[in-house]
């Protein structure tokens, strides 16, 4: 059996679902979808962008419903 009790467990999982910092890295994860879109040198990161952003967009709304 390991030391660590049910309630620290929980907490630990419940810190590692905080909302903040999951927004964050969704919103960092929209703005580089965007500037891939935006930049004029690669066809790969343009042809990635679109996913990129989707996936951005599908993260943050998931994560909105985590607690805070």
């Amino acid at each position: 059996m390991s030391g660590e009790t049910t309630s620290a467990k929980a907490a630990g999982r419940t810190r590692l679902f905080r909302r903040g910092p999951w927004e964050t890295l969704a919103t960092i994860v929209i703005a580089c979808g965007v500037l891939m879109l935006l930049q004029p040198f690669s066809l790969a990161l343009y042809t990635w962008s679109f996913v990129t952003t989707l996936t951005g967009v599908v993260m943050f709304t998931i994560v909105s419903k985590f607690p805070e």
